[in-house]
């Protein structure tokens, strides 16, 4: 009889990046809607259409010392063990995100803000040291988690930040108990109310996601937040994740137990916002306009969040203050019919 060697794997972790253009039906966030729909549609969902998430070079050789291996999947990516393999509970791997289509940023919140790389000299060790602006860092070190029991989710994002004097349209605040977005810039920014209790919506991608960068002494004209582009990480990144194998203080957020993966294996999710537009009316022939919606209204693959029709996600445009040169003072949608 031939020898048979059965070696198996299970996961260690699981990432989901899932954007609500594509999963909410108008109006109704994909967590409102019925079990059976919800499911549904992540059959039908794809996030490599228009996001990648890989390994950094330096992860793709600690997975392989370990053994283990990452598998890009509909739904984000997951990383899977061979059965006993211990894990150092410090061990860190990092994943970039990369767009994949240039329509994200038509339908996707907080796309707006520059990504503008900088190059500097840092005489003391004799090397340029690179930045890119507003790149946001996901990681289960400081996600937060929302429900309970059976609907409990581990989200990489940290928790939504109050406003503050520099937060731009798009971004995300929490007012008391309650979730708001801007729907104009600040100073004096307009908001508009997501949910009255933060904790019933999904922890969205947000401003706050992005880090402070802390540059080496003496080195001056440093963007405020981004991440320092090393090796591995390319231009084109739009974000990292970052997932270590243990978080101290939180099981629930951590991949192994006494150095082995869980049964139980951690399910993080991503979540990026639709983006929402003031939708005006106009007369094709003439020109005129005819109505415009009183609020901000989000833009989604299924459904329709007005009462007529809905903007192409592509046709959006900033107004801008008159008085304050650069401040957005809303997000627009042109509609001729």
């Amino acid at each position: 009889m031939a020898e048979r060697i059965v070696s198996g794997y299970q996961r260690l972790f699981e990432v989901r990046l899932l954007h609500h253009y594509w999963l909410d039906e108008g109006p109704t966030v994909f967590d409102a809607l019925p079990e059976a729909e919800r499911l549904a549609r992540l059959l039908t969902y794809d996030v490599r259409s228009f996001l990648s998430l890989e390994p950094t070079p330096a992860t793709a050789q600690t997975l392989q010392g370990l053994g283990a291996v990452f598998k890009s999947t509909a739904l984000g990516g997951l990383v899977a063990t061979r059965k006993g393999t211990v894990i150092p509970h410090d061990t860190v791997l990092k994943f970039t995100v990369r767009i994949q289509s240039s329509q994200f940023f038509d339908y996707t919140a907080l796309t707006l803000p520059a990504r503008k790389i900088y190059d500097f000299y840092d005489e003391p060790t004799k090397r340029v040291v690179r930045y890119k602006e507003n790149v946001p860092v996901f990681s289960n070190l400081t996600g937060v988690a929302r429900g309970a029991g059976a609907s409990r989710a581990l989200f990489l994002s940290q928790e939504i930040p109050a406003l503050t004097p520099t937060d731009r349209v798009e971004s995300l605040v929490l007012s008391g108990a309650a979730l708001e977005q801007l729907t104009s810039d600040q100073p004096g920014a307009a908001t508009q109310q997501i949910s009255a209790q933060a904790t019933d919506r999904p922890v969205y991608v947000h401003q706050g996601d992005v880090p402070a960068i802390v540059p080496p002494p003496g080195l001056t004209g440093v963007p405020a937040r981004g991440i320092q582009l090393t090796e591995g990480i390319p231009d084109d990144v739009f974000a990292l994740v970052r997932i270590r194998a243990v978080r101290p203080g939180s099981a629930e957020y951590s991949c192994t137990s006494g150095g082995l993966a869980k049964s139980a294996y951690p399910v993080f999710q991503v979540r990026f916002r639709n983006r929402a537009t003031f939708r005006h009316y106009f007369n094709q022939y003439s020109g005129a306009p005819v109505s415009a919606e009183p609020t901000a209204l989000p833009l989604t693959r299924r459904g329709n969040a007005g009462t007529k029709r809905k903007p192409l996600t592509g046709l959006s445009k900033a107004s801008f203050d008159s008085a304050v040169p650069g401040r957005t003072t809303g997000l627009i949608s042109e509609i001729f019919e």
